[in-house]
């Protein structure tokens, strides 16, 4: 993803971290340029954004995850940008006329991001002004088998956090390895039982040896199974799971890894039929898929943390999780504090990552990071997406490695939260100072 710089003059939530685009697995894409944008005054995405936004969305039946720290005082804006997420699997006849029928009521709406429909479903990910926004996911629940979709609404400091409107036909709501259109999706017993966040929780902290009498039905025999990516891990994750292996989803081969990647696989060793795997994702959608994989798999005890860690981090804050959390999006990450300001955010402490020679440490050089937030090469042709101290970023010009730093194709180092737009400015601008 690339994307221009943006000038704000209203103040953010001081604990978010705005990264820079990604691309550390090369699949996650590269953004558009985006235009200059200027704030004039403090985003209004908060506690009374969130009840305007309720009456909007069928009158409150939405379950909407999305807050900020600002003032309750403040009126809500249908200008202000929010970042919408969700997924429903749901049989869907005819998927190419479905598709039609969307982008005939989006017509004329401010909405950029992704949206796929097929057979199994829709999975939607897309940024706009909260009136259009949230327009859609009306006219969207008006439809019977969409009703009881989970929305989830997140704040967009800085404008659209997408830089088009991509709404297709897709064979896959999912990328994997052979797709998912075989998988018995729209089967909810083939799913992982959705755990809601309080639940989630309970069962962590029971597990960590809790004494409470409303855990005593609570397996000790279990797995917390992160369902994404290192990199992902890398900035945040909850306190106790293992880094995943893998840096793209679609090569994700847990209880299914040859007897020389096991090492590497938590389920290789699980009894299937008395170990609980306890599921989680930035969204739920990883969970569900994958979860019906390990259930063809013998696997009988699956959980999944129901919405995702972002509706996690809504209801719970951040107890249990250590970080921020990666989403796929120019914002590339947000603080819990983006999720529930009125929760207590617990910064990542060396103490909280003993045992760890992964999590918030520098790409480079291994030093623990100040800031979690990635940045890319500056090598456009590499455009690794990782984690850098200031003194790596400063030697290494903002590249990973010593041996971009001679690439034909070297962008400058980008300061602060800015992310590098098309290659075409910088060779510009490089041919008129020579």
């Amino acid at each position: 993803m690339g994307g221009g710089s943006a000038v704000i003059t209203g103040a953010l939530t001081p604990a978010l971290s705005i990264p820079t685009l990604p691309s550390r697995s090369r699949s996650i894409g590269k953004l558009k340029d985006k235009p200059l944008i200027r704030f004039q005054r403090h985003s209004k995405f908060c506690s009374a954004t969130l009840s305007h936004l309720k009456r909007i969305v069928n009158n409150g039946k939405c379950d909407i995850s999305a807050q900020c720290s600002l003032s309750e005082a403040e009126e809500p804006s249908e200008d202000d940008f929010v970042v919408v997420n969700f997924y429903h699997f749901v049989f869907i006849k005819n998927p190419e006329t479905e598709v039609a029928r969307h982008l005939s009521f989006l017509e004329g709406l401010d909405i950029h991001g992704r949206v796929y429909l097929n057979e199994q479903g829709i999975n939607a990910q897309y940024s706009g002004p909260s009136k259009d926004a949230l327009l859609y996911v009306k006219w969207l629940r008006e439809d019977c088998r969409f009703s009881d979709v989970l929305v989830q609404i997140s704040p967009a400091f800085n404008g659209h956090a997408f830089p088009k409107l991509k709404l297709r036909y897709k064979s896959s709501l999912l990328q994997m390895e052979g797709g998912i259109l075989h998988l018995p999706l729209l089967d909810p017993s083939m799913r992982a039982t959705p755990l809601p966040p309080s639940k989630w929780r309970k069962r962590l902290e029971a597990v960590d040896g809790i004494d409470d009498a409303s855990h005593e039905n609570c397996s000790s025999n279990y797995i917390l199974l992160d369902v994404r990516n290192g990199y992902e891990w890398d900035i945040g994750h909850f306190s106790g799971a293992q880094r995943p292996s893998v840096d793209c989803f679609r090569s994700t081969s847990f209880g299914l890894s040859p007897i020389q990647n096991v090492a590497s696989d938590p389920l290789a060793f699980a009894d299937k039929a008395n170990t609980d795997i306890l599921m989680y994702c930035t969204g739920g959608i990883r969970c569900d898929v994958y979860s019906t994989i390990l259930r063809q798999r013998g696997f009988q005890n699956v959980y999944s943390l129901k919405g995702g860690v972002s509706h996690y981090l809504k209801n719970e804050g951040p107890a249990k999780w250590i970080g921020n959390l990666f989403v796929f999006d120019s914002r590339l990450s947000l603080a819990p504090s983006a999720y529930k300001p009125e929760a207590i955010v617990k910064a990542a402490r060396s103490e909280e990552v003993s045992g760890s020679n992964t999590f918030a440490r520098c790409y480079i050089c291994g030093s623990q990071v100040v800031e979690l937030r990635h940045r890319n090469c500056a090598n456009l042709d590499c455009n690794l997406l990782f984690l850098c101290c200031t003194d790596c970023m400063k030697d290494l010009r903002g590249c990973c490695c010593v041996s971009c730093i001679t690439a034909p194709r070297l962008r400058p180092v980008l300061p602060g939260h800015q992310r590098y737009r098309k290659w075409h400015v910088y060779r510009d601008l490089k041919c008129k100072v020579s």
